[in-house]
C-alpha cells in the first residue's frame, strides 16, 4: 500500500489538478460539467476557496514514494450556500486521477479535508454527488460517516442520459449538540 500525504493546493498544482477534474469532466458522471475548465479557470477557483479560509488539498505519495510530487488527486471544500445562516455547512469536492482510484487517496484526502473542517469550526458537510450509480463516490462518503439523506432524481442530463444527485451529510465536531461560540474560523 502506498504512503498517501495530504497537503494544501498551491498554484504549481493547478495544471496536476486541472488534468484530473478533465477526465472526470469528460468521462464521469461525478460532476455536470461537460467542458473541461482551463488551468487558469481552475486557479480561479483555488484561489476563491483559499480566500474564504477553507481547505483545498492534494495527495501525493510520501518522500519515500516514486514521484513524490505527482497529484494523485485533491478535494476542497466550499460554502454550501452563500446566505449567512449556511455558515457552518460545508460542501465536499473529490476527484482521484484515474490511475489511482480504489487505492486508500479518496480516504486520505477526505478524512483529511473533514478534519480541517472540524478544526475551523465546521459543523456540518455535505456531499452532491453526481449519478447514484457513482459507486466509488458513495461507497467512500458512507465509509466516512457520511449518511444517505436523499436523492434529486434524474436532475442532470450528460451522456444523453438522466442522472441523479444522490445527497449525503455528516456531522463534525460538535455538530448540532451546542450552539457555535462564534462565526467558523473561515469566512463566509
Amino acid at each position: 500500500e502506498m504512503n498517501i500525504i495530504t497537503r494544501h493546493a498551491t498554484d504549481s498544482c493547478v495544471d496536476s489538478i486541472q488534468k484530473i477534474y478533465a477526465h472526470h469532466v469528460i468521462h464521469g458522471t461525478g460532476t455536470f460539467e461537460e467542458e473541461p475548465p482551463s488551468s487558469s479557470e481552475m486557479l480561479r477557483r483555488l484561489q476563491d476557496v483559499r480566500s474564504k479560509g477553507l481547505p483545498f488539498l492534494v495527495a501525493h505519495r510520501g518522500a519515500d514514494g516514486e514521484n513524490p510530487d505527482e497529484v494523485l488527486g485533491f478535494a476542497y471544500a466550499s460554502f454550501h450556500h452563500t446566505r449567512s445562516a449556511w455558515r457552518f455547512t460545508v460542501e465536499d469536492s473529490i476527484y482521484i486521477d484515474p490511475n489511482h482510484v480504489r487505492k486508500g487517496v479518496g480516504k486520505v484526502l477526505l478524512s483529511a479535508l473533514i478534519s480541517q473542517c472540524e478544526a475551523l469550526g465546521i459543523r456540518q458537510m455535505l456531499s452532491r454527488i453526481g449519478d447514484s450509480a457513482n459507486e466509488g463516490s458513495i461507497g467512500l462518503h458512507a465509509a466516512l460517516g457520511f449518511a444517505h439523506i436523499g436523492t434529486l432524481p434524474a436532475v442532470g442530463w450528460k451522456f444523453d442520459r438522466w442522472l441523479d444527485v444522490v445527497i449525503m451529510q455528516r456531522p463534525i465536531g460538535d455538530s448540532a449538540t451546542t450552539s457555535p461560540v462564534s462565526a467558523p474560523a473561515a469566512a463566509h
